[in-house]
């Protein structure tokens, strides 16, 4: 029986209620049990889904939007893929990129479509899942990377390398999906087909046309105009913005939100914005992966799930093994050492955020059964939840290996990665907030004393300036956390703020001080009464604007009278 208060509430916010209190309380038992979230996130929506909640607080209201919150969860995720896509990256790992992801989407492709055709998919859907499956997860397997401490390493290299061509892949797969997906009251195939490529060939330009428009000449227009106002909530507001924009063009011209939402994360990504885009969007990829995963829940039948729960699990252990196996070889052939072949290979086994994606454009076109779809998309989940897991085995299986004997006789590549060392490659630098008359001096001089330093900045005309003359420099805001995680803050040997707004100092040494507790800190204050309140949070040395202003005063006032 629906709840009589329930009945005048807006559909989507009882989803999205129900949604957001029941993944913090699966958050908080998978953390006790050190699991990972991306997991509870999914079986989050799966009890959601199958509990009744929804039917008693909304019927079938609620239900129905259930496929406008994953359409929005896609949207905002493809629009975060396509900002930690960098194209300037790829010319430092293009051969791992080119051969690497060349190779394994290939093999992976046509594994799986024999796979798919021996199952009894026929026509486009051999092809669909055929990518579905050669897809991985690129956001799990280098945040694991990260969390092992492996970010640099050769295998962590060429999953970002098999990760960058699988990115460019499916922007072009996106581009010619519609043509794969069946258009209902065509009375003559053939003619029906070649009136959908027309159409779509228009319709592709237009938008690549508009697309290109928007990320050469009016996002940096826009960005540009915003930073100037100096107002953060207004450029936050204007990403956001634009990542709509693009995707409500994409959609209106039938190419889906989740490419134009894509292709504004990649407008931007290789922009002056950048980092600061990052500190201040990329925090809320939490809150878009959460949406994605759960709405991606909310589609699974437990009932079929349970019925099938056999197939479920070896569709997901055979997928993982065959993936692993290829990109071990290829990874071999690309003269990994072992060890790193093992991770790489472990790291792109599952299935990923894409393959989710297609499946849920896929499902409703008929290439398959509906227990086909819930067994590809529990399949899919289940092996993307296992993978954290199976690539922390990798590196002590990976040793216990070469002690063994594996690979003992393979000549080793070294761990230092090119781009790594170009793009985050700082050490023992000093790092300048704020480039004004005082930070434009400190930075000189440390120069002049041989010590590297990095000038972070929230004009963008110094901030263009200083990377044309090749000074290291982020556009961001020190008062976000992501910012001093892109400022090699664990390797710098001191922060100097060299603008005198308490508050925002305070807020930032707040975060040096919670990463770093032995860092020097110099700070600018321009009253005196800021001066404790800033040591009490940290700052090392406080110059105070009040009293160096005084004591000029007296020395001048001195000499005038003498």
């Amino acid at each position: 029986m629906m709840f009589l208060a329930a009945a005048t509430l807006p559909p989507l916010f009882i989803l999205l209620a129900v949604m957001l209190m029941g993944v913090v309380l699966m958050s908080l038992l998978l953390l006790r049990l050190q699991q990972s979230l991306l997991a509870g996130y999914f079986l989050c929506g799966v009890v959601i889904a199958n509990s009744g909640i929804l039917n008693a607080l909304g019927g079938a209201a609620t239900q129905a939007g259930i496929s406008q919150m994953s359409e929005f969860g896609v949207m905002l995720l493809m629009f975060t893929l396509g900002l930690e896509l960098s194209l300037g990256e790829l010319k430092y790992v293009r051969r791992l990129a080119l051969m690497g992801g060349g190779w394994q989407m290939a093999l992976c492709m046509a594994v799986a479509a024999v796979g798919a055709w021996m199952a009894g998919i026929t026509g486009a859907g051999v092809l669909l899942l055929a990518v579905a499956l050669a897809m991985s997860s690129t956001a799990v397997s280098l945040k694991t990377f990260q969390d092992l401490g492996q970010e640099g390493s050769p295998g962590a290299r060429m999953s970002l390398a098999v990760a960058l061509f699988q990115d460019l892949f499916i922007i072009v797969f996106f581009l010619i999906l519609p043509l794969l997906l069946p258009e209902p009251g065509a009375a003559d195939a053939e003619q029906g087909m070649l009136a959908r490529v027309g159409s779509l060939a228009w319709r592709g330009a237009l938008f690549v046309v508009l697309a290109g428009a928007c990320a050469r000449w009016v996002i940096p227009a826009l960005l540009y105009a915003v930073t100037r106002t100096r107002n953060r909530e207004l450029f936050t507001l204007s990403v956001i913005g634009s990542c709509v924009g693009l995707a409500f063009i994409g959609g209106m011209l039938d190419l889906g939100l989740a490419l134009g939402a894509f292709v504004a994360g990649l407008a931007v990504s290789e922009s002056i914005y950048k980092p600061r885009i990052v500190a201040d969007v990329m925090p809320m990829k939490d809150l878009f992966l959460t949406l994605f995963f759960v709405s991606v829940g909310l589609m699974v039948d437990v009932r079929v799930a349970m019925e099938n729960g056999f197939t479920i699990l070896a569709l997901t252990l055979a997928v993982m093994l065959a993936k692993g196996s290829l990109i071990l070889g290829i990874a071999l052939r690309l003269r990994l050492t072992h060890k790193q072949a093992l991770m790489a290979g472990l790291g792109l086994s599952s299935a990923g955020e894409f393959s989710l994606v297609l499946l849920q454009k896929a499902g409703p076109a008929g290439f398959w059964s509906a227990e086909t779809q819930q067994i590809l998309i529990g399949s899919t989940a289940l092996g993307m939840g296992l993978l954290p897991a199976v690539m922390r085995v990798g590196d002590p299986l990976g040793t216990w290996l070469e002690k063994k004997g594996w690979g003992r006789k393979k000549p080793r590549l070294p761990d230092s990665d090119t781009l790594r060392q170009r793009i985050k490659g700082l050490e023992d630098h000093a790092i300048i907030i704020g480039y004004g008359p005082v930070g434009e001096r400190l930075n000189k001089s440390l120069q002049s004393q041989g010590i590297t330093t990095l000038v972070i900045d929230l004009n963008a005309e110094t901030a263009r300036d200083l990377k044309r003359q090749g000074q290291p420099v982020l556009f961001a805001d020190a008062a976000h956390e992501e910012t001093w995680e892109l400022s090699r803050l664990s390797t710098a040997r001191l922060v100097a703020f060299t603008f005198p707004d308490a508050p925002i100092i305070a807020e930032a040494i707040s975060i040096v001080r919670h990463q770093r507790s032995d860092i020097p800190i110099l700070a600018r204050a321009r009253f005196a009464s800021d001066v404790e309140r800033l040591k009490r949070l940290g700052a090392t040395a406080v110059i105070n604007d009040e009293l160096e202003a005084g004591r000029s005063m007296v020395d001048q006032a001195v000499v005038m009278q003498g």
